[in-house]
């Protein structure tokens, strides 16, 4: 199955080194557990292309397939059979150092509960990953402080993640993900643990912040209101993708207000889909990027 979806009209990050977004294509994916001596199949022969810059959600009640399928993506599950190539690198094989690395460098990731580090400050927590892959602890920081400020959280950087709501512990775990300009981000249910109105204001920062930076978003919810920030959306059932539209609902997407602190990003237009293919990609760059992905 064929996705394509052309990013919006977007606001810049500041000063970010961005890799080129990644494009993602999935073969004959297969993953099975063994539970009580019984074989179960979490993912049963999935194919998926996503174009560079895309951004969708994978929708489907609990047992769907859908967790495991992102994992999958991302490099932390091994799958049973099949292929995973983001970007041109087969994932399905690779060496566990060489995938570690991947995931470092060119994947953020965000979580239904942040999983940030309480003995860190915000902007430690931010920086870490960046800390990890060898860079300076003042430039690392530096970048830290530039993202809290794009998300509306100036000022917060020297707190600790229990002193914030919700909603700002997951704009902390937002700009943690976006901290190395990352290729694709990946997220897992990250409004499932906030109120719909924290949902709603943290689902317009993760958006606008993937469409700003054109780093590719694939993101897992049973939420519909959440799938309504996405151009197009997948649908699985005992681990496949569901074959009305080719498993992709388009739709238009309703102009959104850029959450508080965040600064307005004009909404996505419609994204027109049928069974393999969704919305051409005119092949441009966010505003603020040459089209090898740098800041202009």
């Amino acid at each position: 199955m064929n996705l394509t979806s052309a990013p919006g009209a977007t606001h810049p990050l500041p000063q970010t080194p961005v890799l080129p977004s990644a494009g993602i294509t999935v073969s004959a994916l297969v993953k099975e557990y063994e539970r009580g001596g019984i074989r179960v199949q979490a993912l049963a022969g999935v194919d998926l292309h996503l174009p560079p810059g895309a951004q969708v959600a994978v929708m489907g009640p609990s047992g769907s397939g859908k967790t495991t399928l992102l994992h999958c993506l991302a490099g932390v599950l091994r799958p049973t059979s099949g292929s995973v190539v983001v970007e041109g690198q087969e994932l399905v094989g690779m060496p566990e150092r060489q995938l570690s690395r991947l995931r470092l460098q060119r994947f953020g990731f965000v979580f239904q509960d942040g999983q940030l580090l309480p003995e860190l400050s915000n902007e430690e927590n931010i920086a870490l990953p960046r800390m990890l892959a060898g860079v300076n602890r003042s430039a690392a920081t530096t970048r830290a402080r530039e993202l809290l400020g794009l998300l509306g959280l100036a000022g917060l950087g020297a707190h600790r993640p229990g002193q914030l709501s919700g909603g700002q512990a997951q704009r902390v775990a937002i700009a943690r993900a976006l901290v190395a300009g990352p290729q694709v981000v990946f997220a897992d249910e990250p409004t499932g643990a906030l109120d719909q109105a924290t949902g709603h204001e943290v689902m317009g920062v993760l958006t606008s912040a993937c469409r700003a930076s054109g780093a590719t978003l694939v993101l897992v919810t049973h939420d519909p209101g959440v799938a309504s920030w996405f151009p197009a959306v997948i649908e699985m059932r005992d681990g496949r993708i569901l074959p009305a539209a080719g498993g992709v609902r388009a739709r238009p997407v309703p102009p959104r207000r850029a959450a508080p602190g965040v600064g307005t990003v004009p909404g996505v237009g419609a994204a027109h889909g049928s069974r393999d293919v969704g919305s051409e990609v005119d092949g441009s760059r966010p505003e603020g990027f040459d089209t090898d992905g740098s800041l202009r």
